[in-house]
Parts: C-alpha cells; sequence; structure tokens
C-alpha cells in the first residue's frame, strides 16, 4: 500500500501556496477597498470643507454687501435737501425783532454784497458749457454721475504711487464737493462724492447740473458763478461772452489763484489754449472757430466797485446770521458757503430773540469807552457781554467789544473767541456737580491747607494770595473762591476730574473743551487749553436760576420761506443739568458770595444776585458771571494781546453792575428759590462733622467773624 505524500492535497482542494496567495489577494483586495473607501472619504470631505468655505465666503460677502450699502446709505451719501429753486430765487431775506407792543419790526436786510448772481441755463452761451465739459469732464453727457473709467484710473495711480491726491472727478461729483464743502483728501470723501453723484443724478437732468454747477462753482477774485465772473474779468454779462473769454473764465476754475488772469495772465492764457484745443480735438468746435478763438486779443478789465454806504451790522445781527447758517449746514447737508448763498438768495424770514431794551442798557455802557474801567494799558481795556432769559434761552442783547463798530464780521468776543475763566467754572465744573451728587452740603466742613494730598494727582494749587483758614466750610470756600478747596472737592467726585468734564460737556453745552482739559487744574480752576466762549458760560450758569434746567441759547426762534413755510423751528433745546435742589443750593450759595464774597462790586440790592468772579492764573482775564430771578449775564473783560490787567477791583463785576442795574428799573423784588439744606455729607473724613449754618457757626451775619475773619 502506497503512503500519501505529504506534498499533495486531495482532489479539488488548494495547495498551502495557492492557498497563500488567495490570501494575499484578499487581504490586497481588502486594502484597495479601504484605501478606496479612504480615499472616497476624503475627497467627500474635502468636497464638504470647500462648500463650507464657499457658503460661509457668500453668506460674509452678503452681509458685508449689506452693511456697506447701509453704510453708504446713511454715512456717505450726502443729504443735500435742496433745490435749485432755493438759489434762483435771488430774493434777500430779512432779520425781525419784536418790540415791546409785541409788533414784529425790521432789524436788518440781508441783501448782501457778495459777488453771487444766479443766471438761468438759458443766459450761458453753450461754449462756455462745452468749455467745461471739453476740460473737466468729457463723457459727461454719457455717464450717470461717475465716470468709471477715470475713476478706476485715478485709483490704480493712487496706489501705484502711494499717494492720498484723487483725480477723476467728474462735474456731477465736483458739484458735491462745492455744495458740502468737504474738501479733505481721503478715500471717505471721495466715496461721498461718488455715492452722492450718483444720487444727485437721479434726481436732476445733465442741464439742471451744469445751471447749477456754473452758478455755484468759484472763479477767483470772490466771484461764485461765471455771471460775477463775466462781470469781474470783463466788464460784461456772462450771455454776451465770446467763446474765447468763456474758455478763459472756465480755466480759473481749476487753481484759481494760478489760474487768475489778474494775477498771472500768462498763465491763463495757457490754460485757455488747452481748453479750446480741447474743445476742437473733441469735436466741438472746427478748426476756424479753434484759431479764431485761440487769436482773439483778451481785454481784462477790473470794473469799478458798486458805489455804496456800508451798513454796519450789529454784534447781534452777526450772531444770527451765523447761527440761521450753522443750523442750514446741519439741516441740509451742505458747506458754510453754499448755506451763506442760501441765506442771502432765498428771501428767508428770520425771527430773532432780542430784546431791544436789554440792548440799550447794553450799548449805553459798551459804546461809551468812558464807561469801560481805565487801565495802565496801551491797549484799550476790551469786553464781552451776553444777557439771557434763562426760563428760554433766549439771548436777549449781546456785545462783542467795547467802542464804536466799524466793520462787519470781525472779531466777536462774546462768541468768537476763547479766554480762560478761571473762578468763574467752579459752580459748574467742581462745586455743582459735588452738590448734585448729593456728596456736599453749604455746612461741610474742609479744610483749607497747602499740604494736603489729593488721590489722582500730585498738584495742588494756592490760594490767591497764598493764605491758608484751617477748617471752613464749603459756603464760605465759595464765598472767598478758595483754590484748595475747588481742587479737594474735584478730587472727592466719582471719577475725579472725568465727572466735572461729563457734566460741562453733556449736560451745560460746553463745546470748547478738548481732552487735555480733563484734568485738576482745568476742572478745578479753569484753566482750559484754549479757554471757553462767554455765550457758553452765560447759557450755562441759567441752568441756576431754571430749577437746574440747562437750555441752549437762541438769537432765534423761527426760519420760514418767503411763502411762511418753516424752515427751521428753533424750539428750546433743554437738558436737566441738576436737580432742581441743587440749583437752589448753587444760587443760595453764589448770592452769598455777592453780597459778602467776592463779587460784591455786581450786586444791585433792588434785586438778588447770585454769581461768580473769575481771574486766570496770570490775571489776563477777569469775568463775572451773575444770576437774578430774571436774568443770566456773563461779562469777560481783558486785551485783545494778553497782558496783566492793572485796574481796582474786578472790572467785569463793575461793568455788569452798570448794564444790569438798568436792565432791572422797574422790575419788582423777585427771590431765588430757597433750598432744602441737608446736614453734612462725609466725604471730607475727620472733618465730617455736622455743624449748623455757617453764619451761625461762625457767628453774626456775614459769614467769618471778629479775628477769625481773613477778609476782615
Amino acid at each position: 500500500m502506497k503512503k500519501n505524500n505529504p506534498k499533495k492535497t486531495p482532489r479539488g482542494e488548494p495547495s498551502p501556496a495557492a492557498m497563500r496567495v488567495r490570501k494575499g489577494l484578499h487581504i490586497f483586495g481588502r486594502a484597495l477597498n479601504f484605501v478606496g473607501d479612504t480615499a472616497a472619504g476624503t475627497v467627500g470631505a474635502v468636497f464638504k470643507i470647500i462648500g463650507t468655505v464657499l457658503l460661509i465666503l457668500l453668506v460674509s460677502g452678503m452681509m458685508f454687501a449689506c452693511v456697506f450699502a447701509y453704510y453708504v446709505k446713511t454715512c456717505l451719501t450726502p443729504n443735500l435737501d435742496l433745490s435749485l429753486e432755493d438759489f434762483k430765487l435771488n430774493e434777500s431775506s430779512t432779520v425781525w425783532y419784536q418790540d415791546a407792543s409785541g409788533e414784529w419790526r425790521e432789524l436788518a436786510n440781508l441783501s448782501g454784497k457778495e459777488k453771487r448772481v444766479w443766471v438761468d441755463y438759458d443766459e450761458i452761451p453753450w461754449y462756455m458749457e462745452k468749455a467745461l465739459v471739453a476740460i473737466e469732464d468729457k463723457r459727461f453727457y454719457n455717464h450717470k454721475g461717475v465716470d468709471w473709467y477715470r475713476t478706476a484710473g485715478a485709483f490704480v495711480e493712487m496706489f501705484a504711487r502711494m499717494q492720498t491726491s484723487y483725480g477723476g472727478s467728474t462735474i456731477t461729483q465736483q458739484l458735491i464737493k462745492n455744495l458740502t464743502g468737504e474738501n479733505e483728501i481721503t478715500i471717505q470723501r471721495k466715496l461721498t462724492e461718488i455715492f452722492g453723484a450718483l444720487e444727485l443724478e437721479k434726481k436732476y437732468d445733465k442741464r439742471e447740473i451744469m445751471e447749477w454747477y456754473l452758478n455755484a462753482v468759484y472763479f477767483g477774485e470772490g466771484c461764485w458763478g461765471v455771471q460775477t465772473a463775466a462781470q469781474t474779468y470783463f466788464g460784461k454779462d456772462v450771455k454776451d461772452l465770446s467763446m474765447a473769454e468763456c474758455a478763459a473764465i472756465v480755466g480759473i476754475t481749476n487753481l484759481p489763484t494760478y489760474y487768475d488772469p489778474f494775477y498771472n495772465e500768462e498763465n491763463n492764457k495757457k490754460r485757455q489754449e488747452t481748453i479750446l484745443w480741447e474743445m476742437y480735438d473733441q469735436g466741438y468746435i472746427d478748426h476756424a472757430q479753434y484759431e479764431q478763438a485761440k487769436s482773439e486779443e483778451l481785454a481784462f478789465t477790473r470794473t469799478p466797485g458798486e458805489e455804496y454806504t456800508q451798513e454796519i451790522m450789529s454784534y447781534y445781527t452777526e450772531m444770527v446770521i451765523d447761527d440761521v447758517i450753522n443750523d442750514l449746514m446741519k439741516l441740509k447737508g451742505i458747506g458754510r458757503d453754499t448755506a451763506k448763498t442760501l441765506l442771502y438768495n432765498g428771501g428767508y424770514q428770520i425771527y430773532c430773540c432780542l430784546d431791544t431794551g436789554v440792548q440799550a442798557c447794553i450799548d449805553q455802557i459798551y459804546t461809551n469807552l468812558d464807561a469801560i474801567p481805565y487801565t495802565r494799558s496801551e491797549q484799550q481795556l476790551q469786553s464781552a457781554i451776553v444777557v439771557m432769559d434763562p426760563y428760554d434761552g433766549r439771548i436777549l442783547g449781546i456785545s462783542g467789544g467795547v467802542g464804536e463798530k466799524v466793520i462787519n464780521f470781525g472779531l466777536n468776543r462774546a462768541t468768537g473767541t476763547y479766554r480762560s475763566p478761571g473762578s468763574s467754572i467752579k459752580p459748574i465744573a467742581s462745586y455743582g456737580p459735588a452738590v448734585d451728587l448729593g456728596l456736599i452740603t453749604p455746612d461741610t466742613l474742609v479744610l483749607d491747607e497747602n499740604d494736603i494730598s489729593l488721590r489722582g494727582t500730585s498738584w495742588f494749587p494756592q490760594n490767591d494770595g497764598g493764605q491758608n483758614f484751617g477748617l471752613v466750610s464749603i459756603y464760605t470756600a465759595l464765598q472767598y473762591s478758595l483754590n484748595t478747596v475747588a481742587a479737594q472737592i474735584v478730587d472727592k467726585l466719582p471719577m475725579g476730574p472725568q465727572t466735572s468734564y461729563d457734566y460741562l460737556t453733556t449736560r451745560l453745552g460746553v463745546t470748547s473743551l478738548v481732552p487735555a482739559d480733563c484734568d485738576y487744574a482745568p476742572m478745578a480752576l479753569g484753566q482750559l487749553t484754549n479757554g471757553i466762549t462767554v455765550r457758553e458760560m452765560c447759557q450755562a450758569y441759567c441752568a441756576f436760576v431754571n430749577d437746574g434746567i440747562f437750555t441752549y441759547g437762541r438769537s432765534y426762534s423761527m426760519v420760514s420761506d418767503k411763502e411762511g413755510n418753516v424752515v427751521i423751528d428753533n424750539v428750546p433745546n433743554t437738558i436737566q443739568a441738576f436737580k432742581p435742589n441743587t440749583a437752589y443750593v448753587m444760587t443760595y450759595m453764589m448770592q452769598n458770595g455777592v453780597e459778602h464774597g467776592t463779587g460784591t462790586e455786581a450786586a444791585l440790592w433792588t434785586v438778588p444776585v447770585a454769581g461768580k468772579t473769575g481771574t486766570s492764573g496770570d490775571y489776563k482775564d477777569r469775568w463775572f458771571v451773575g444770576c437774578t430771578p430774571y436774568y443770566v449775564a456773563a461779562v469777560w473783560t481783558g486785551y485783545d494781546t494778553p497782558e496783566i490787567i492793572h485796574v481796582g477791583g474786578n472790572p467785569a463785576s463793575q461793568i455788569w453792575r452798570k448794564v444790569m442795574a438798568p436792565v432791572h428799573e422797574g422790575l419788582g423784588w423777585k427771590s431765588f428759590p430757597y433750598p432744602q439744606l441737608g446736614g453734612n455729607t462725609g466725604i471730607f473724613g475727620v472733618y465730617d462733622t455736622p455743624v449748623y449754618n455757617d453764619r451761625e457757626y461762625y457767628g453774626g451775619n456775614e459769614g467769618w467773624a471778629g479775628n477769625t475773619d481773613p477778609y476782615a
């Protein structure tokens, strides 16, 4: 019998080698399947990632587009609330005041002597328009406000050269810039121009835009619009200009000083010839017309000015004009020049807040130099005053300087200059906020010494004269204007000087401060970076008389158009600056300061006066801001070129009384509301001991008594 061969397998069964091969193939197949599945999964995952990224980009892009569209609509598109008819009226505006009987009477007629005359499109020569289009905007008739070819090229050139100057503005864009007065060289300004031009061309056709542009653009020599330019440079109306003369005038707009023919006739001639060539090259004129215009001799002439005696406007009228112009700028989104043109041409009726009785009392003193305190200086002592009704914000009278007013829109020291207020800032920046926050009362005791450390600064002031008087009450500290106490009060406010700064800027209408003023010396002693205006000081103190309600000063109450439609309704704009009892406490303490402290020269006696004196650290500015139950008035005195004021007493207090005494003649006695006096509040450490009323504490009725009175 044969033995089985171990290397052989039964019939039909694979050999071990085949099994190994098959097993290997199976493993390889599974590996391929795994790789395939993995690859497919990886590819799928990649597509999912790409899809997610694309979706995120799409959503983000849509969100960005929406945000950008909103930004364009709200921030970049100028709100030009204007109509061509506003400028074409060419009617003077009138300022009215109400007399004692309630009748409205004319104060001033604003016909203006500026070189501004509107001319209709039909009166403008066709070659004036073509000259402008040829040199400034050759695709004007084809684009919708923006020449995208020029704009793209301008941006490419800007980034290539890394410059911040932009070209490519169309006539419509230039018009936007002229109307808004925006001359800033920024990308935002350029975008504002672009979107503003697109909006403008939705409202007006090319003919209207051209008419508007040629009447609004500046042509040098004080000329606004082609009609005044034609009269100034050639002594004729624009409709009578030749092609050569039109090209010469259009050439000025690019650089008014450089191409002004009165300044440099050669520069103007070169520019004119360039414009004529562009007109020929673009097919507006033929070669014969080009040569004829190019060879025409230009007869420039200076026409004699209109013979008239200039009427000198009052400081009050000028203030009204400035206020209306500023409000028109805000209301209509236009520049100052455009608003001024609108005011002088729109036939507006302006109803001002002037009280002629109050103004007469001001003028009686301010126009009489003998009534102004004498000083030992070669300069005339100057002064400014603002008188307001504290209950409705009406500015009743004003003077921006002493002596005869001889020019229009010169220096107005009541509204246009900034001077250091000194200690007159204390009631509104330190004492007022501290009383309002419940930190002090008139009876709170404070240590008046030189070696006190403040928590927020190493700075500490000295009193005027260098004296210190130990333990004093808040009532007495304000009476004698102690600097050390004002500094400690500011230090005790919740956020120190920031609290004072916030009260002034957000509650009391002060706009002249800068961030550097948010510090101890500015808020405690009035050592401001730029200073403050008399108008701002006056309106801030009004809050003390009107139960703590601050009202922005108004020089006018309404502006209407010639049809009687209200253009600006200038109603009182109020803020609850202080609690009512804060106002009562402050008038109570400031009345004491006038009757027994630093402000005695301003006392009227026929009516109570509450106020505060102020002296800048270098004695170059003297102030008195005073309140009665009827009026509030602020007075500044100093020199136009600052120097120390050598004069007996406080000239501001003296002038205040000279003006306000006759203002109050015939008015009955009226008291300030009496405060609800509380006990001590406890912010000055060991000195916070409840005491009686300060006048009782020291004995007598006039503050410090006997040998303890530092001012005895």
